[in-house]
C-alpha cells in the first residue's frame, strides 16, 4: 500500500507563540504513527514563492496522514498555529 504523506510550507510571523504549536503537533502525529522526513533546517528557493519552513511527515497510508490532519489533536495544534502563521498543507499518495 502507497504511504501517505503531510507537507507543510509555513511562514512563521510569531516564533516565540509557534512553539506552543510544536509539541501539541508532535503528539497528534506521533498518535497516528508520523515519522518526520523534513522539519525545518535549510532550504532554498529554487522557483515560485518560497516559505520559511517545510515539514513533511510519512504515514502508513494516505488514509492514516488525512485522519491526522483531521483528528481533534491535530487540530487543536492548528488553532494554536493559525494566528501565528501562514500555512500551506497538502496530503499526497506516494508511489510505495
Amino acid at each position: 500500500m502507497p504511504k501517505g504523506y503531510v507537507i507543510a510550507r509555513i511562514t512563521v510571523h510569531d516564533e516565540e507563540a509557534y512553539k506552543a504549536y510544536v509539541p501539541v503537533a508532535t503528539a497528534a502525529m506521533e498518535r497516528f504513527g508520523g515519522r518526520p522526513l523534513v522539519r525545518g533546517g535549510r532550504m532554498e528557493t529554487l522557483e515560485g514563492e518560497g516559505r520559511k519552513r517545510n515539514v513533511v511527515i510519512a504515514f502508513e497510508s494516505f488514509e492514516q496522514a488525512r485522519a491526522f490532519y483531521h483528528s481533534p489533536d491535530y487540530q487543536a495544534a492548528v488553532a494554536l498555529r493559525a494566528p501565528v502563521a501562514e500555512a500551506d498543507v497538502v496530503v499526497v499518495e506516494g508511489l510505495d
